[in-house]
C-alpha cells in the first residue's frame, strides 16, 4: 500500500482519515498534514488520557468508534496505525476504504514521502527519543527558526506534537518499532534523514527484535541512510560506537563526563541537581557554556547536552539563543511530572516502556528525593514487561525503591509472545527483594497509599492508562496529605 508522492501531497489538498488518530504518532502527523493544508479526521476506540483528550482538543472531526461511516465523502487517503487492537483489516473503515477504492498507507510512510524533500533530522534512540525532539523543536521555535517536528509525546512548552513548518529542517521522533505486522521495516528508516541525533543503543522490543543483533540492525540501516553532507550526533558508548561505521559522514559524540581516552566530546561539568538544575556545558574545544533547566534526573541533563551539542554544531542557535530556550522547556507529559498541587507527598507521573525509561525514572526520583521512602505504582503495559523473556527486567528495575505496586498486565496482543502472567511478574519482583503488593483494581491501589506518614514520594510508571490513576490519586493526595490535612 502506497501513498501519493510528496510533490502530490504538497501540491494539492487532500482528505485524509486517520484510524487510530489517539496513537502518540498518528496524532502528530495528523497534525502536520493539516498544517501542510489537507483536511483530516480520525477515529478511535479504548483511548485514555492524556492522548485521548489531547486529539479531543485539537479540532477536527474524531470519531471514538470505529465505522465506515466515519469516513468523509471525496477521501484521498486512509492512514491506518499499526495497533493489534485496530482489527488491521477487519476494521470497517479499512473494509470501506477499500470498497470505495481510497488509498490505504501508515503514518511512518506519509512522513516519509510527505518530507522528502526537507532537511530531516531524525532523534534515534532506544530512550530519550521523545525529551530530546520535544527540545530541539522547542529551541529551534523559540530562536525564530520555523521547523517542522512530529513528537510521539506531549510538551507543555509547544503548541502541538506535530507542525509543518516553514523552514527546510524537520525534526522527527525516530522509532525504531516495526511500520507494521506485514511490514517489518523501522519506522525510522523511511523518514529520509539528513542529520541524526542517536541517544542510546539498549536491547528493547524483545517482542520483535529476540536477539540485540536483531535489535541493533535497523539502527545501522539508518546511519547508512545518512548522505556525506550529513551529521551524526551520538551518545558515548560501547554500543553506539560498534555501529558508528555505517555512516559515511561528519560524527559528533556527547557524554555526561569527559572521555580524554577515547575522543572529544561535548560534556556536562559542575552539575548541580536542585529544583533547578544547574551545570556547565563544554565543548570539544573546551568553550564552556553555563545552562540551567527545571528537568529532573541525570537523563535529562544527558539529553540536554545532546541536543545542545548538535544545534551548535549545526550552527542552527546561538549559546545565547540556546540557553534561554533549555532553562524555559518545559519538558513532555508523564516524563517526571509533578501531578499534585498541594500534597507534601509528591506524586510524580514516569513513563515505562522499557527498562532503561523505567529505571532512568527511578533513579531521578531517588537523586532528587534522597531522604524520602520511594513508592512506585509500575503497569506492566508493553509487549516487552509482559514477556516471558524479559522477567529478568525485574530483578534490578526497581532498586532503591522502598514499596511497588503492581497493576495485572494488559492481555491484548498476548497471542503473539510469551505473555507472563501477574502472579509470574509479581514472583520475580518478590525474588529480588522487593517488597511488592498486587492491585488489581484503583480503589485497592488508591486505599493501600491512603495510610502513608507523609515523608514518602509516589512515583506512577506506565506507558499504559494505569487505571486511570494518573487523574483519580492526586486530588485523594491533595485531600489527605495537603496542607489543610496536616493542620
Amino acid at each position: 500500500m502506497r501513498i501519493v508522492s510528496a510533490s502530490r501531497i504538497e501540491a494539492r489538498p487532500m482528505r485524509i482519515h486517520f484510524t487510530g488518530i489517539a496513537g502518540a504518532g498518528m496524532s502528530a502527523v495528523a497534525l502536520m498534514m493539516r498544517d501542510a493544508g489537507h483536511e483530516v479526521s480520525g477515529s478511535d476506540a479504548d483511548a485514555f488520557p492524556p492522548l485521548s483528550t489531547y486529539v479531543e482538543s485539537l479540532g477536527f472531526p474524531f470519531f471514538r468508534s470505529f465505522a465506515a461511516e466515519n469516513l468523509p465523502e471525496g477521501l484521498d487517503l486512509l492512514v491506518l496505525g499499526a495497533s493489534a487492537k485496530l482489527g488491521g483489516a477487519d476494521n470497517p473503515e479499512v473494509a470501506a476504504a477499500k470498497a470505495r477504492g481510497v488509498r490505504i498507507t501508515t503514518f511512518p510512510e506519509l512522513v516519509g514521502e510527505a518530507t522528502a524533500a526537507r532537511l530531516n533530522t531524525v532523534v534515534a534512540g532506544s530512550f530519550g527519543k521523545s525529551t530530546c525532539t520535544a527540545l530541539m523543536a522547542h529551541v529551534l521555535r523559540e530562536s525564530g527558526v520555523d521547523a517542522g517536528w512530529m513528537i510521539g509525546a506531549i510538551s507543555p512548552s509547544l503548541p502541538a506534537t506535530g507542525h509543518w513548518g516553514s523552514a527546510p529542517e524537520v525534526v522527527l521522533e525516530g522509532d525504531e518499532y516495526i511500520v507494521g505486522p506485514n511490514d517489518r521495516r523501522s519506522k525510522f528508516v523511511l523518514y529520509h534523514p539528513r542529520d541524526v541525533l542517536l541517544t542510546s543503543l539498549i536491547h528493547d522490543h524483545v517482542n520483535v527484535f529476540p536477539t540485540f543483533a536483531d535489535y541493533e540492525a535497523p539502527f545501522r540501516e539508518l546511519l547508512r541512510l545518512l548522505p556525506g553532507e550529513g551529521l551524526l550526533t551520538v551518545r558515548e558508548h560501547p554500543a553506539t560506537r560498534a555501529i558508528v561505521g555505517e555512516a559515511a559522514c561528519r560524527i559528533v559524540w556527547y557524554d555526561t563526563r569527559r572521555c580524554p581516552e577515547s575522543h572529544d566530546v561535548w560534556w556536562s561539568d559542575e552539575v548541580v541537581f536542585g529544583e533547578t538544575s544547574r551545570f556547565t556545558l563544554v565543548s570539544p574545544a573546551g568553550r564552556r557554556i553555563p545552562l540551567a533547566t527545571t528537568l529532573l534526573g541525570e537523563h535529562n541533563i544527558e539529553n540536554i547536552v545532546g541536543v545542545s551539542a548538535y544545534l551548535l554544531e549545526r550552527g542552527l542557535v546561538t549559546e545565547e539563543q540556546l540557553a534561554r530556550a533549555v532553562a524555559s522547556f518545559g519538558g513532555i507529559r508523564r516524563r517526571l511530572d509533578r501531578l499534585t498541587t498541594r500534597s507534601a507527598i509528591p506524586v510524580i507521573e514516569g513513563f515505562g516502556s522499557s527498562y532503561e525509561k523505567a529505571r532512568s525514572a527511578i533513579e531521578a526520583m531517588l537523586l532528587h528525593y534522597p531522604d524520602r521512602p520511594l513508592t512506585v505504582v509500575f503497569e506492566p503495559h508493553t509487549f516487552s514487561w509482559r514477556s516471558r523473556d524479559a522477567l529478568a527486567w525485574y530483578d534490578t528495575v526497581f532498586a532503591g525503591a522502598a514499596r511497588v505496586l503492581m497493576v495485572p498486565p494488559p492481555t491484548h496482543g498476548a497471542e503473539s509472545h510469551h505473555q507472563s502472567t501477574h502472579d509470574e511478574i509479581l514472583q520475580r519482583t518478590r525474588a529480588a527483594g522487593v517488597s511488592v503488593q498486587g492491585v488489581a483494581r484503583a480503589d485497592q491501589a488508591i486505599g493501600a497509599l491512603s495510610a502513608l506518614s507523609g515523608d514518602e514520594v509516589v512515583l506512577l510508571l506506565s506507558s499504559g492508562p494505569l487505571m486511570g490513576l494518573p487523574d483519580s490519586l492526586p486530588p485523594v493526595f491533595d485531600r489527605l496529605y495537603g496542607e489543610s490535612a496536616a493542620a
